[in-house]
């Protein structure tokens, strides 16, 4: 099993910014895709940005040039940089990874952190 907590949510003001980090614990997996995904009240759950075991990104069209996801394989951490907050940034931040356990394919997820953007 995969037992990922995040951190460093919080109360910031609009134009803000905010590092969030994800830290996996576990044994007997490899990472295949790791991300961040959010959840604002009243709306499904939605990617932010996604990074792979060998560095290639990807982000949602709102947060492109703001927002920064980022990996240390030798910690199993990811870190998402978030710059120029925005209220509707406003939501409940997911960490997931996509690992690989023998042969197998499986998804974990955190318990999420909120992150508040308001004046």
């Amino acid at each position: 099993q995969v037992v990922l907590v995040e951190s460093g949510g919080g109360l910031v003001q609009p134009g803000e910014s905010l590092k969030l980090s994800c830290a996996a614990s576990g044994s007997g997996f490899s990472n295949l895709l790791m991300g961040w995904f959010r959840q604002a009240p009243g709306k499904q759950r939605e990617l932010v940005a996604t990074i792979s075991a060998s560095g290639f990104t990807n982000y949602a069209d709102s947060v492109k040039g703001r927002f920064t996801i980022s990996r240390d394989n030798a910690k199993n951490t990811i870190d998402l940089q978030m710059n120029s907050l925005k209220p509707e940034d406003t939501a409940v931040y997911f960490c997931n990874f996509q690992v690989m356990v023998s042969v197998r394919v499986m998804d974990f997820w955190g318990k999420g952190t909120l992150v508040t953007v308001s004046s």
